[in-house]
Formats: C-alpha cells, structure tokens, sequence
C-alpha cells in the first residue's frame, strides 16, 4: 500500500502558522490566567502590574517590622505569593491572607515549600521584582538635630528608600488615567500618569540611578530618562518647565540619588519647536518603563506600567526641599547616603541598547 506524501507547501504552511503562535504567546505574554515565563520566551514581555497601594503599604510594613525579629520577610515574595494565589486580581486581596502565609513563614515553612504548587508564582517574583526590587533597604539619613545645628550627621535606617516625584510640600491630583487615549501627533494610549501640580513645583528622583536621557522631546516637551542600577526600570518624567527645566546640577549620565531634585513641573511639549507650552494644564508625566532585555529598551517591545498606586504609595514619603536664595535652585533638606550608590565606587553603570 502505497504512503501518501503530504504536499511540502501544507508542510510549510504548518510549521510557519506554528512558529507564529509561539511568537504570539510570548509577545502577549500575559494574563491573569497565563502568566508564566514559558520555556520558548526566553525573558518576561508584559507586566500588568495591578499590586494595590493597601497591599504594598501592609507588606512593607511587615518587611521593616520583621528585620529585628528572627524570621526575615520579603515584601515583594509575600506580593508574589498573593498575586499567584489571586491571579494577578487583588481586588481579591483579603488581610487573612497575608496572615496566613506569614504565620507559616515565620513557623519555619520556606517560600519556596509554601509557592511549589504555584504554577505562576516565579513569573510574578520576577515581574513585580522588577518594579518593587530595591525600593525597601538599607540607608543613611541626616537627623534633624544635625541640621539644626549645621553639621552632618547620619542615622542608619531599614525602609522605603523611594520618594514620590513630587517634593514634600507640595501638593498634587491625579487619577489613575494609564490607557486612556492622546490624539496629539497619532492616535494611541497613555503610557503614564499624570500629577497636575503648580508650575515650578520641585521634581524628585524616585530612586538612585543613572540619567540616560535628557532634553526636548515634541510628545513630552523638556523630560528626563533615569534607569535604575540594575537596569531594570527606566523612569520617565515629562512636561517639564519652560526656560529653566532642569536642576543645575543634572548632566546626562550623572548619577542622581533617590529624593534629589532633578527639575521642576511644567506643561511643555505638543510642539515640533523647542522650548513651547503646548499643554492646556501644568503636571508632570510619570511613566515607568521595565526592561528585562535590551531588545525592550526602545521601540515597539518596550513595557511600560500603570503607576497609579505606586505613586499613591510613595505619596506618603516625600523628600523635603529646600530653595537656595542665590540660585533659586532647590535641593534636598536631608543629606543622604544610598549604599546603591556607594557600591558603584565612582563607575557609572553602561547598560546595553538593542
């Protein structure tokens, strides 16, 4: 009996519709029921990050409170654990939750034993790593008593050591507008979230880092581009003022240390000329991008995040500013130490570019 051959274009045809959904499955990569890192996707290509500012404020706490006790917590694996339990839905969340992974934790049950059965877990580890890692740790703070008396003191503390983008003081709106539409130039989605505030309001480096971009751009008028030392989250802050944008001090590839002012708020942008004000209302654009592989650092792979709640969580750790009379430059109250900063020994981080 004869074998009958299968045309090479149905072969063909085949193994190219195959290859297109394996692409698809890592481009898309995520929801809340297929989340992982597949072993055909060799790095994470979509976060939804979703952890609410309840949750990050209760883990936090838990973190900080444990690290004088005999069982160390980590905020972002206790984030993790819930998020792989609720599928990336907190609106789920339930503080009897969190109880019960703590009390085994601290009974002496490791993550790892409590998350083996948690198919996505991993994936939200590292996902979620990269938008909390090194937002809580160690560091070193003037006291006020110091200041008060014009020297330079430190105090070592355990902590947030992330600041909102807006200076202590002064005060913001903002509602959670991630995805909503912008028409200006074509149309598309809002990749960031806006902080309406007064002109000339004091700018702040949420976390150490290096500057990689700096200057006009027509979308988000004067803006700054800071990545973080592990290169992972590109922070980005658009809108800035006409005329005197920036601090003095900012230098692209500069290292600037969380709580640093870094420019001032504006409404420029929407104009192919420099230096315009082509928004109706003054507020800072700031959008945090995540890059797990270079190929993701610009263009049509880039990853950015909806910072709504994280902007409401670092609401309540503002760095206090201060106007140099002279200058009219504003600067930090409180003088700070980041070991981050520190461990660089004076080299500045290259990160690579697709």
């Amino acid at each position: 009996m004869l074998k009958r051959k299968i045309p090479w274009f149905w072969v063909a045809v085949v193994l190219i519709c195959a290859a297109i959904l394996v692409n698809l499955a890592c481009i898309l990569f995520y929801s809340p029921a297929v989340p992982a890192n597949t072993e055909n996707c060799k790095f994470i290509k979509w976060v939804d990050f979703t952890v609410t500012e309840e949750v990050m404020e209760q883990t936090m706490k838990l973190d900080i409170d444990s690290q004088k006790a005999g069982v160390k917590l980590d905020w972002v694996d206790l984030i993790a654990y819930l998020a792989a339990k609720y599928g990336g839905n907190f609106k789920r969340f339930k503080s009897s939750d969190l109880d019960t992974v703590v009390e085994k934790l601290q009974a002496g049950t490791p993550m790892l034993e409590l998350t083996k059965d948690m198919k996505y877990y991993d994936y939200y580890r590292e996902a979620y790593g990269a938008v909390l890692d090194n937002l809580v740790g160690n560091y070193k703070i003037q006291t006020t008593e110091s200041l008060e008396k014009g020297t330079v003191e430190y105090e070592e503390k355990y902590g947030l050591k992330a600041y909102s983008p807006i200076a202590y003081g002064y005060s913001f709106a903002h509602y959670d507008d991630f995805g909503n539409p912008r028409n200006y130039g074509f149309r598309r989605n809002h990749l960031g979230h806006d902080l309406m505030g007064s002109i000339g309001t004091p700018i702040i480096a949420v976390e150490s880092g290096v500057v990689e971009e700096m200057g006009w751009n027509r979308f988000g008028g004067w803006r700054v581009g800071i990545r973080s030392f592990d290169g992972k989250r590109f922070y980005y802050y658009a809108h800035m003022r006409k005329n005197r944008p920036y601090h003095a001090d900012l230098k692209k590839g500069a290292v600037v240390k969380a709580g640093d002012v870094i420019g001032y708020l504006g409404m420029t942008g929407y104009s192919n000329t420099e230096n315009v004000n082509g928004m109706n209302v003054p507020h800072l654009h700031f959008g945090m991008q995540l890059i797990f592989d270079p190929s993701q650092a610009e263009g049509a792979n880039e990853i950015w995040i909806d910072t709504y709640q994280l902007v409401s969580f670092l609401e309540h750790h503002k760095s206090p500013v201060e106007r140099n009379d002279d200058t009219k430059e504003y600067y930090r109250k409180y003088a700070f130490i980041d070991p981050s900063v520190e461990a660089l020994n004076g080299k500045i981080p290259q990160f690579a570019t697709p």
